[in-house]
């Protein structure tokens, strides 16, 4: 199942994505206790909450009453925490230098600066270099601590792209001082266009590609990867929780973000991820001006000092 959240009276509402439009999944399921929200479901997707659904989505005249002229999607989920790794060898942040790291490396995101499908970006005043990350996310379904890679794997509730959006001349400034990545991807970060559940994706061979006004500047492949998702959650797992809603990125292959091809995204470009079997993930890069107050000096990946103007 595609799975999708959607616009309805100014409320987040589930949806599933069906022969190229929305089905709203509550009312074509019609059981009161049923989830609203997509954080809901997968906070409870244990028991025959999914075999509920399908059931509703099988019955054609079901699915034709149930679906939402000109529905708004919205990011399919909340994250309830964000994850990005580092899945390929030897390529951290930008580079493909050996790191000699024999765990799955990862830095922690900002879960509450979320964008969803065809939401526009408005380019951080403080940046010279933005860069997409071409990623494919998997969404945690069940808690567990300690878990083996076997294990993991029945944690997994679906899968969806992620563009982790960064600012490449503030990341090298933050990464020089030994910390990892903060102000440089706290920015942003998308997810969508719907999150596809476990059944529906084969992670060990999933096509990647990311266009540019149209243009393809990268392709890759997650099979590529030389940390399996299961393998990162059991990493993650190791004395806490995983928990429903957490979020976990697989991070981008040599030549999935633009820095890695030597060139530059400018307002005004649609950037675009696709993965075979999840759909398009489209976003627009929109311009800002800024404008230093007299007499303040600007410090680098600052914003203290600087008016946003749209």
């Amino acid at each position: 199942m595609k799975l999708v959240s959607y616009d309805r009276a100014g409320a987040r509402r589930l949806g599933a994505w069906v022969a190229g439009g929305v089905i709203d999944l509550p009312d074509a399921v019609g059981h009161p206790a049923f989830p609203t929200t997509l954080e809901a479901l997968v906070a409870h997707s244990g028991g025959t909450t999914l075999d509920a659904a399908r059931d509703a989505l099988s019955d054609e005249e079901n699915v034709r009453a149930c679906r939402v002229p000109r529905a708004r999607l919205l990011v399919p989920l909340l994250p309830a925490s964000l994850r990005g790794f580092q899945a390929f060898a030897g390529r951290v942040h930008g580079t493909t230098a050996g790191s000699g790291v024999d765990v799955p490396v990862y830095y922690k995101g900002n879960h509450r600066s979320m964008l969803g499908p065809d939401e526009d970006l408005i380019r951080p005043p403080f940046t010279h270099e933005l860069d997409y990350e071409l990623t494919v996310a998997c969404v945690i379904g069940r808690t567990g601590r300690d878990l083996t890679p076997a294990d993991a794997l029945d944690a997994i509730f679906g899968y969806t792209l992620m563009n982790d959006w960064t600012a490449r001349d503030v990341e090298r400034e933050e990464l020089a001082t030994g910390m990892g990545p903060a102000k440089s991807r706290d920015f942003a970060t998308s997810l969508g266009p719907c999150v596809v559940t476990a059944d529906g994706v084969d992670p060990s061979s999933l096509p990647m590609t990311a266009r540019v006004d149209g243009q393809v500047w990268s392709e890759g492949n997650l099979r590529d990867a030389s940390w399996t998702f299961p393998e990162m959650i059991a990493h993650v797992s190791a004395g806490e929780d995983v928990l429903p809603g957490d979020v976990y990125g697989s991070g981008t292959f040599a030549g999935g973000s633009s820095a890695d091809l030597r060139r530059r995204i400018e307002p005004g470009r649609v950037v675009e991820l696709e993965a075979e079997g999840i759909g398009v993930l489209r976003t627009r890069i929109r311009r800002t001006r800024t404008v230093l107050r007299s007499g303040a000096r600007r410090a680098a990946g600052s914003t203290a000092n600087l008016a946003l103007l749209q």
